[in-house]
């Protein structure tokens, strides 16, 4: 191969977004939930593959548990088998009682049933949702049905019972940590142990972010490390979430103040991950029992405010200056 050649390839790879890259092909290679993907593996096995449920967080492998699937019950011609919706762009009952009726008419080949994927299904309407009942009963002798959402208790119940429910927990960090340091190793990535510890602690169970957040300290820098991650991830080092708040507990609201001003203008943090780091860390702070409560009470407090429109700024600040009061 020439060097203008090899140039242009070694570009197109830098292109590639790394998290389709090395998405897992086959249920054997999800990491982090080998207690799922094996009796998953076993249903394939048996040919006796029951309606799927596939609940929990962003990132922990329910969107590529199920391709896996697909992809081990059809081989080459999954595509033609498999039908992948996003309810949340098309949350209507009139998706049910098309798309997913049309592909569950069609005829096929050499298969005994087809796989409708159907990606968040807790954004589909009431309605929506009884509809998808009565069509998971008319179709029940060849279709099957995979439902991924992230809060199951959004599901109707005569859902849920026709389904195995599998509750995807995010990831352990080890399993981050391995696949990080595997995709470095891959893409010739020097990488640091604060950076991937940082990486871990940033992606808080969810593989995507971890893979993405590599892939862009990696543009930025030779070397990953700890300064690189926390820098293009936008996330608050936890050191500076617990002098944040040791110092409104000590009652220095001015400094905690000024601790929450950088990291929301400086650094460009934004308030709802702070709450999310906030609550992360409480444990981990060294805090008396009766701190620790104060301070998940006011974070609860702050974080449904904000949730429901509220400033994050003046939220948080109200937050620190409780905990800088004297409640005793």
């Amino acid at each position: 191969m020439s060097e203008a050649a090899e140039e242009a390839a070694e570009s197109a790879r830098g292109r590639e977004v790394w998290i389709e890259k090395y998405r897992p092909q086959s249920l054997g290679d999800v990491k982090g939930h080998e207690h799922i993907t094996e009796r998953l593996a076993s249903y394939i096995e048996r040919n006796d593959l029951p309606h799927l449920l596939f609940a929990g967080p962003a990132g922990v492998g329910k969107t590529t548990s199920a391709v896996a699937i697909a992809k081990e019950l059809y081989g080459d011609d999954w595509r033609e088998n498999f039908l992948e919706l996003n309810a949340s762009d098309q949350r209507g009952i009139d998706v049910v009682r098309d798309r997913i009726k049309n592909f569950a008419r069609s005829s096929f080949g050499g298969h005994d049933y087809r796989v409708i994927f159907l990606d968040e299904a807790d954004a589909l309407t009431s309605d929506a949702q009884s509809a998808l009942r009565r069509t998971m009963e008319q179709f029940s002798n060849n279709t099957r049905f995979v439902l991924s959402c992230n809060y199951s208790s959004q599901i109707i119940d005569p859902i849920q019972s026709r389904c195995a429910v599998f509750r995807f927990s995010p990831l352990a960090d080890e399993a981050v940590a391995a696949q990080v340091r595997e995709i470095a190793a891959a893409e010739g990535i020097e990488i640091t142990d604060d950076g991937v510890e940082a990486l871990v602690y940033a992606a808080d169970g969810d593989m995507r972010k971890a893979i993405n957040g590599l892939q862009a300290a990696a543009v930025m820098d030779d070397t990953v490390d700890e300064e690189a991650v926390f820098a293009i991830t936008a996330t608050a080092r936890p050191e500076e979430i617990r002098e944040m708040v040791e110092l409104a507990l000590d009652g220095d609201f001015a400094q905690s103040r000024a601790r929450l001003d950088t990291l929301l203008t400086d650094v460009g943090i934004a308030g709802g991950d702070i709450v999310d780091q906030l609550h992360r860390s409480v444990w981990e702070f060294d805090l008396t029992d009766r701190e620790a409560v104060r301070l998940m009470d006011r974070i609860g407090e702050a974080d449904y405010r904000i949730t429901a429109g509220a400033n994050e700024q003046v939220q948080l600040e109200a937050l620190l200056a409780s905990l800088s009061l004297d409640d005793e």
